[in-house]
Formats: C-alpha cells, sequence, structure tokens
C-alpha cells in the first residue's frame, strides 16, 4: 500500500501537468493568437511560437492570417453613359490588425458582412463614373485598382488589408443582351444580303463579258471560216478547171463518174432509161462510142430517180 506522500506527490505532478497543458499554448505561421482575459482582449501574439497564459482566467482566439476571398453578389451598374451593366466582383483580403479586427468583427463572418458592403458600394461608385467601354474594355484594370484603393481606405478601421479587386464578369443584363444579339443579327443579315446583290451583280457583269468575248471569237472565227472555205472553193475550182483544160475528154469521164454516184446514192434507187441514152455511155464503154458530147461541154445532166418499175 503507498503512502500518503506518495500518493500526494503523484497529485502534485498530475496538477502541475493539469496546469502546465492548460498555461501554454502555441502560435502558428498561419494564425494571430489574441488572449482574452475575462473576456477583453489583450495585445496579440503575431510571431510563429510557444506562449503561456492564466488557466481559467484567460483563453485565446485565433485568427487567420492567410490571404481569404471575398465573393460579392453581382449587382446592376448605370455607367456615365446611361448603359446599364450586371458586374460580378471578388476581392482577397487578409488581417493586418488582429486586435482591431477581434473588436470590430469578432470573426471572419461579420468582417466579410462589412467588407462585402464596403465593396459593392466601391464598385458601385467608381464604375458609375466610368463609360461602358471603359469597363468592359479600355480601363479595366486602371478601375479595378482604385476600386481596391477606395476599399482599403474604408476597411482601415476593421483592421483588414485588400490585397486585391478583381472584376469577375462585367456584361449587359439578359434583356439587354439579347437586344444587342439581335440587332447585331440584323446588322449582319443586312451585311450579307448586300453581299450577296454585290456578288450576283459582279457575276452578272462577268457572264455578260464572257457571252459577248464568246460571240466575238466565234464571229471572228466563222468569218476565217468562210474565208478559208471559199479560197477552198476557188481553188478547188481553177484546179478543176485546169485539169479539165488539159485533158478535156478524162474530165469528161471524171464529172460524168461522180455523177452516177450521186444519182445512185439511196438504197434500191431504179432508174428506167433508155440504153443508148447518151448519159450512160462511160457504163457501156470506157472508149465512149456512140455520139458524145464536144470537146469542153459538160456532163450530161442526171435522170431524176423513178419510183422501182413494177
Amino acid at each position: 500500500m503507498r503512502s500518503p506522500i506518495a500518493t500526494g506527490g503523484l497529485i502534485a505532478v498530475a496538477a502541475a501537468f493539469i496546469l502546465v497543458f492548460l498555461s501554454a499554448y502555441t502560435v502558428t505561421p498561419r494564425d494571430y493568437a489574441l488572449p482574452l482575459r475575462f473576456g477583453e482582449p489583450l495585445p496579440a501574439k503575431i510571431e510563429p511560437g510557444l506562449y503561456w497564459k492564466w488557466p481559467f482566467i484567460e483563453n485565446v482566439e485565433y485568427i487567420n492570417k492567410q490571404v481569404l476571398d471575398l465573393d460579392s453578389t453581382p449587382q446592376e451598374i448605370i455607367a456615365s453613359d446611361q448603359k446599364r451593366l450586371k458586374v460580378d466582383a471578388f476581392a482577397r483580403y487578409r488581417v493586418k490588425d488582429p486586435l482591431r479586427f477581434y473588436q470590430t468583427s469578432r470573426s471572419e463572418k461579420g468582417a466579410e458582412l462589412q467588407l462585402s458592403s464596403i465593396l459593392s458600394s466601391a464598385v458601385r461608385r467608381v464604375l458609375g463614373q466610368a463609360t461602358f467601354a471603359a469597363v468592359v474594355r479600355d480601363q479595366r484594370a486602371n478601375l479595378m485598382e482604385k476600386i481596391r484603393s477606395d476599399v482599403n481606405r474604408e476597411a482601415d478601421g476593421l483592421g483588414i488589408d485588400v490585397v486585391d479587386v478583381r472584376i469577375r464578369g462585367a456584361d449587359l443584363p439578359d434583356a439587354n443582351s439579347q437586344a444587342v444579339y439581335k440587332r447585331m443579327q440584323s446588322q449582319r443579315q443586312t451585311e450579307a444580303q448586300q453581299i450577296r446583290s454585290q456578288g450576283t451583280q459582279n457575276a452578272q457583269i462577268i457572264r455578260s463579258d464572257a457571252d459577248r468575248q464568246v460571240a466575238k471569237i466565234l464571229g471572228e472565227a466563222r468569218g476565217k471560216a468562210s474565208a478559208t472555205i471559199g479560197e477552198a472553193d476557188s481553188a478547188k475550182a481553177k484546179i478543176l478547171a485546169d485539169a479539165y483544160g488539159k485533158d478535156p475528154e478524162f474530165a469528161q469521164f471524171y464529172l460524168s463518174t461522180r455523177s452516177y454516184v450521186e444519182t445512185t446514192k439511196p438504197a434500191n434507187t431504179q432508174v428506167v432509161v433508155s440504153p443508148d441514152w447518151d448519159y450512160y455511155r462511160y457504163l457501156r464503154s470506157p472508149a465512149a462510142p456512140g455520139p458524145g458530147p464536144s470537146t469542153g461541154a459538160p456532163a450530161p445532166a442526171a435522170p431524176s430517180a423513178s419510183a422501182p418499175s413494177q
């Protein structure tokens, strides 16, 4: 059985351990530690490390020292040129004075409620003095910096430092957007119709010019062809005349045989003539017995084709 002295020693050690455990606290690099004595804040512990407090008298509130995000509700703003904008902005902030932060906001939720109101007012005030084009395109970065500066000035009493403000979106309201889209669509359709009309007109001009060139080329070709045919016919007639003059009998024979071929072209042609007819004398004998045409006389006329004899 243990002695009372040993038991008391154990109790004292346990009590000391509990007192040390309740008296010690640590501060991490991510937080501030704010000791509270009977609910009243004391100077904050900023540097990381091990600290002590009075047990049962003091407790410690931890405040995040990292950069935090703040989202605001999208709001409609009328720009200086009377155009409506639907703006969605957000901010990033951090606590720079934990004691003042605790005294004014108590928690991150309370700070965000106050900071959100300040951000919305600054966004409405700064963007309301700018034009639609400046917000959407031309001076967006400068406007965001001006909003950050205004928010920082108003949030200084909260122990907060706003490190960045961004405009996530700045668009026309839905009703205005639809009207703008329809107007743009109508303008594009008008431009497309004008381009198609101009293209049709240009195509007609090109076709007309092509048709005119085709007609000119065909006319010139026909003229050259007619001239060539005329020259050929003239040369042919001259050749035939020269040949006829050199050997009239052969020429008569040649012309007669050509005439025979032309008159008997149709199939099953039957011609009833007298066998002594002078037209067919070359069919009887190449020597052309019987009376023949005088020298230089043309070949006899070919008989007209008659219907087949019964």
